[in-house]
């Protein structure tokens, strides 16, 4: 089982700096469930990703893309893994989610990355 990271992604709003630019992060938020956790542990192996859990919810960050593996999820989860149930699991996610193949969810922080693939 994975250990909490201490990283945390949320700051009070006093240490909040606006700025005008695009930031290119995207990301998924799931209540936690076996399947969250699963899909969590996962994606905390590979680079670049930010896991956060919370007391009933995980969330997962990127910059630029991230990419779900189906087969991935499934092999540690113990059965089959879906797009379909994937986005399921998911409670909500910003960036823009493509479904490149019945293997493989991908989450851009940039719209034409993900216009390649429509």
């Amino acid at each position: 089982m994975s250990v909490a990271h201490d990283f945390n992604i949320f700051k009070p709003m006093q240490d909040l700096t606006f700025e005008h630019t695009i930031s290119h992060q995207c990301g998924v938020t799931m209540n936690d469930s076996v399947e969250a956790r699963c899909i969590a542990e996962v994606m905390e192996e590979k680079p670049g990703i930010k896991v956060t859990y919370m007391p009933a919810m995980i969330r997962i960050d990127g910059e630029g893309k991230i990419e779900f593996k189906m087969d991935e999820i499934s092999e540690a989860l113990g059965r089959e893994m879906t797009p379909h149930l994937f986005e399921i699991s998911t409670s909500t996610h910003y960036g823009r989610m493509v479904m490149i193949d019945d293997n493989t969810v991908m989450l851009f922080g940039n719209m034409d990355d993900a216009l390649e693939y429509t």
